[in-house]
């Protein structure tokens, strides 16, 4: 016996069939209204920590205000000025010690003009060291007023007392006390002068912000203003000295304060390594927590730590909870509005719901910008205007995420060519620094040799003109004499080279004009070795005006490279010698150039070692010493060249040898 198959109304069939689009319109509805509110309370909540933090600041900056006040305050007027100039040093501990208690200032201590502490508040018996090397106290010794944050090293902190130091020692819930380089101070350091306004010496004081939880829960309770949830406090704050919680009231498992525990890698990484602002949801010891954190800056800008405020993400989960109660419901009664509704449309359902089948249908299939034409003023209509929205969104997301694949490409092409272009850089001013070491090392091992030379030789080469003139012009040995006379002369040359070399001479500036002097020199080379097949070029630009330095100096460079370009030419060639301005506007350029022989693409970097030549005769220095020329008029010389088609020098001078002139 068979059963009969069911058989369902065509009403029942329409209705199912249009609660089925509903159900899912109010479905996407949902999601989206549960993303937009969550989104809505996060960005507020984000707004909510910004401005937390900038609270935070506001205390921080007061806490240091305070210091600042108290010594200014101390240094301009009372008789600090009086007993810093007596010298008396019971009336100076009088005097600061009952300062640095009321006041409630970890360090006050007192210097002299020259930089010499003449007292400590906190060490009274430990006086004498030197502190100009303070930035805070050398400021203050030039009349300024320093005051900001800074890390005290761990062998200055020594002297300032061993309860400081303990205080500075950090040790997390696991009893193992974390290493730090110092410790973190709020400085000041004023001037103090006498009435006529000679300045006598610098008063400097801090309070240490390692352990300093007082501060972070004075901070805490200006932020949050003492809110508590289920027993627990809504917001924390914390200072970082580097990535370590050096003070803070974030609490462990076990309810102690977090100190010695680090920041996350990202927070690092955008905080401490980039100087900028982080504000998100972060893991935080035990809990999560909605976070900012900005950076603590040295006197001289330099991240040294950071500045956090945090609050319970739980407070606003529960927010999120709620809202999206109150929308499922809202959404739950518009659904059964809707089914009532179906049954009574149904029979006018079938065309439009055959009509948005086939368009869903167009859309699955990949076909985009697909629009529905029902014009009806009833759930269909709002449902094919609901599909119409969709499909727009669908486009311009598909858009959006085309567009940042793109721009993510452009910036990962950008961020490598920045890597590249600074390895690069990093490698040339290795190279630098291993060429100016090896000169230096080189000298002095030259100075010495040619000292150790020059007394033998002074004696062979006397003896060697007295054997001249006792052998005959036409002996047989006299051949040999002479090659003796010239090979001595030889080793002269090589050994005044190397005391050339080796000396590395005193600059004596003076005007030099460019230009003049490289046509000069263009048109004295013939004297020294023959211009024979040899076409020179000379472009000097108007705009090379002169530099200062050294001319006997220059005149030495540009000929070594001048007398180069003509040897490397012993078939013939074009000496090209040219001058312009180069950027920055105070620079100079002169470019020597060849069309000789080139060097080899490997002996390009040893062309500037001293005793490296690939001249039958040479010695190896010219370069060498020219190199140390140019960098001591604060230039640089470089070269470029194509083996068999030839080689060019560029020099480039700066105009003055005073900065910024």
């Amino acid at each position: 016996m068979t059963l009969p198959k069911l058989r369902f109304p065509i009403k029942t069939k329409l209705t199912v069939a249009t609660l089925i689009p509903l159900g899912i319109a109010i479905l996407i509805c949902w999601m989206a209204g549960v993303f937009i509110l969550s989104s809505k309370v996060a960005a507020q909540a984000q707004e909510k920590v910004r401005y937390d933090l900038s609270v935070a600041r506001e205390a921080y900056q007061s806490e240091l205000s305070r210091i600042y006040d108290v010594v200014k305050l101390t240094a301009s007027f009372g008789r600090t000025a009086e007993t810093i100039a007596s010298g008396d040093r019971r009336a100076v501990s009088e005097s600061l010690s009952s300062l640095r208690a009321s006041e409630r200032l970890d360090i006050l201590a007192a210097v002299d003009a020259s930089g010499k502490v003449i007292f400590r508040a906190n060490n009274p018996e430990l006086r004498g060291d030197d502190k100009t090397r303070n930035q805070f106290v050398a400021r203050a010794l030039k009349g300024e007023i320093a005051s900001g944050t800074t890390i005290l090293p761990s062998s200055e902190l020594e002297l300032e007392g061993d309860s400081l130091v303990r205080q500075a020692r950090i040790f997390p819930a696991a009893g193992t006390p974390v290493q730090l380089n110092g410790a973190m101070f709020l400085l000041v350091a004023a001037p103090v002068r006498d009435k006529a306004g000679n300045l006598l010496g610098a008063l400097y004081g801090g309070v240490l912000l390692n352990n300093n939880q007082k501060l972070v829960d004075r901070i805490r309770s200006v932020v949050y203003e003492g809110a508590r949830k289920n027993g627990r406090d809504v917001g924390n704050s914390t200072i970082f000295q580097g990535d370590i919680r050096i003070a803070t009231n974030v609490p462990n498992t076990d309810g102690s304060r977090a100190v010695g525990t680090r920041l996350s890698a990202p927070v690092q990484e955008r905080v401490l390594l980039k100087g900028a602002k982080w504000v998100g949801r972060a893991f935080v010891v035990n809990d999560w927590y909605l976070t900012a954190y900005e950076p603590i800056l040295s006197l001289q800008g330099v991240p040294i730590g950071a500045l956090y405020v945090g609050m319970l993400e739980s407070q606003y989960s529960a927010v999120k909870i709620d809202m999206a109660v109150l929308l499922s419901f809202v959404l739950l009664v518009s659904g059964l509005v809707g089914v009532s509704m179906a049954g009574f449309l149904g029979r006018k359902l079938s065309q439009p719901i055959r009509e948005l089948d086939l368009l869903a249908r167009r859309v699955a299939a990949g076909e985009r910008n697909v629009k529905s034409s029902i014009d009806s003023r009833d759930e269909i209509g709002d449902l094919a205007v609901r599909f119409n929205d969709m499909s727009r969104s669908l486009v311009e997301r598909e858009d959006s995420i085309i567009e940042l694949n793109r721009n993510l490409e452009e910036k990962v092409q950008s961020r490598t060519a920045e890597l590249e272009e600074k390895n690069r850089l990093l490698v040339q001013t290795r190279e630098e620094l291993l060429r100016v070491e090896k000169l230096a090392a080189i000298g002095e091992l030259a100075a010495g040799v040619a000292h150790e030379i020059n007394n033998p030789m002074a004696i062979i080469r006397g003896n060697t003109e007295l054997l001249q003139l006792s052998v005959p012009e036409e002996a047989p040995i006299r051949e040999e004499v002479d090659t003796i006379f010239q090979q001595v002369k030889r080793v002269e040359r090589i050994v005044s080279n190397l005391l050339k070399f080796a000396r590395r001479e005193q600059m004596e500036a003076g005007a030099v004009r460019l230009n003049e002097l490289l046509h000069e020199i263009v048109g004295q080379i013939g004297h020294q070795v023959s211009l024979e097949r040899i076409e020179i070029a000379e472009q000097y630009a108007e705009s090379v005006a002169q530099v200062e330095g050294d001319a006997d100096q220059l005149r030495q460079v540009f000929t070594n490279l001048v007398l180069n370009a003509v040897q490397a030419m012993p078939s013939g060639g074009v000496l090209s010698v040219r001058t312009q301005q180069v950027e920055p506007a105070g620079s100079y350029e002169v470019k020597v150039g060849d069309t000789g022989v080139g060097i080899a693409l490997e002996n390009l970097r040893q062309v500037f070692n001293p005793f490296y030549t690939t001249k039958a005769n040479g010695t190896g220095l010219g370069l060498s010493v020219s190199y140390g020329i140019v960098r001591e008029h604060g230039g640089r010389i470089d070269v470029e060249s194509v083996p068999g088609g030839g080689s060019t020098f560029t020099v480039v001078l700066p105009r003055s040898q005073t900065p910024g002139a």
